[in-house]
Formats: structure tokens, sequence, C-alpha cells
């Protein structure tokens, strides 16, 4: 992607509210996991390395990024080492070694999503888990999609059929962003009737009471998530394990 995206990323991972609620989102289904204590966690495309200091929180954690300049901001960032690496290949870790891998918004920028799949798997001990965010639904397609080089945006029912394929079990599978979903669809609805595609990174930082509100209503989902995903949103998760060969 371009750097200035990534600098962008860098300079909002720590207040912007879509940032700051989703990982407490993220925070609250990794609990959910029962994880091994000091678990072997990995993050695959951590970008500029927003979601390792929450991460570190449940275990050891190593991280690998493709991008050269993410991941220098990753490791200057984060203090974790960053290693180079992409998917499919290269992944330059052992098989059977991570009690946990994240694919965190980073499945949609795979060319072939399926064997990237099967390639995380490998990398999982036969009690993991890996836990994928993507973004959701083609019609939702904007220019913040195009700006991020994006393959695809997801119905759950896609993600179910390609884990399925590669090998992997559904434990949890669902939508999340659902408060906001109305007023994200408005808004990118009447960008696209106005023929105005609107900010290409969608992630300009609001004014401070407007951003506590967001952050607020988003994070709030943490809550209902401890028992249940949403039937809709403007993301999808998983929880996947590897099936057994």
């Amino acid at each position: 992607m371009n750097p200035e995206i990534y600098r962008e990323m860098a300079a909002l991972q720590e207040a912007h509210w879509w940032f700051v609620a989703r990982r407490r989102i993220l925070a609250t289904v990794i609990r959910q996991l029962a994880l091994p204590p000091q678990a072997e966690i990995l993050e695959i495309g951590c970008g500029t390395g927003g979601n390792l200091p929450m991460l570190a929180g449940f275990g050891q954690v190593r991280a690998m990024e493709y991008d050269h300049y993410a991941c220098d901001i990753a490791a200057g960032l984060s203090g974790i080492p960053i290693v180079i690496g992409g998917l499919p290949e290269p992944v330059p870790f052992d098989d059977n070694m991570f009690d946990l891998v994240c694919l965190l918004d980073v499945l949609e920028h795979v060319e072939d999503d399926g064997v990237a799949l099967a390639r995380v798997k490998r990398l999982l001990k036969p009690t993991g888990r890996l836990l994928v965010t993507v973004p959701a639904y083609a019609w939702l397609w904007s220019a913040h999609d195009d700006a991020h080089q994006h393959k695809r945006r997801y119905t759950a029912g896609m993600l179910r059929v390609c884990a399925g394929k590669a090998g992997l079990a559904v434990h949890c599978l669902g939508y999340f962003n659902a408060l906001l979903f109305p007023l994200i669809v408005g808004i990118r609805l009447a960008r696209k009737l106005a023929g105005t595609p609107g900010n290409d990174s969608d992630a300009a930082m609001p004014s401070s009471w407007l951003n506590s509100l967001l952050t607020v209503t988003f994070g709030a989902e943490r809550h209902f998530l401890r028992h249940c995903l949403f039937p809709f949103g403007t993301s999808v998760l998983a929880v996947l394990s590897p099936l057994p060969e």
C-alpha cells in the first residue's frame, strides 16, 4: 500500500474510535478462547502494530508483516520484533507452533484466500485457534477498499466456505460493527448516489466529542459478543480451528 496510508494508520491507531473499539472487542473474543498461560500468539499482517500490545496481554507475541515500511513502524512503536513474510509464502515460522494466530483485516488483501488459510492452518497447534476479521458485503465497496488494495469483501457464508475448503472448523462466525451499521451504510450509499467517493482511507479523526461517542457505541458491542455475534455488520469475524488430517 501507499506509505502515506501506513503513516496515517500509525498516527491514528492509538486514539481513533475504530481502532480503539475494535481492540476492545477483539480482546473480549480472545478472553473466551481459554488460551493456555503464556500462549504462543502470532499476528500475520500486523500493519503498523496497533494490535500488538493488546495481544501481548494474552501470551508471547510474534508478528509478521509483508510491507517493509509498515514493519519498521510496527517494530519501533511496539518494541516487538517483526519479521518480513506474506501469505501464502514466505512464512518464516515452524508448523504446529501457535496457540493463536490472528488475521485481522488481512485476508481480503490476499489473491487466493483459500490457499492462504490452508497455509495458516499448518502454523496452528492441534488445539490452536485462528481469529479472522474481514470487511463485509461487496455492496459496501468504497474508495477505502481501492486505496487499501482489497481483493474482495465477504459475507459470513463466503468465509465459512473458504474455511471449510482449507480444512478449518468453524467455532464462531458472524458480524460485528452492527450498532453503527445504519449510519455507515447511509453515508456510503449517499456518497454513491451523489457520485462523491469520499475520503479514500475512511480514517480521518473526527472531533473529540464525536470520536468519544463512536468509541463508546462501537465498543459496547463487546458486551453482546460475550454471548453471540450479530446477524449483520460492516465486518465479519470468525474463530476457526484445524480439522484433523
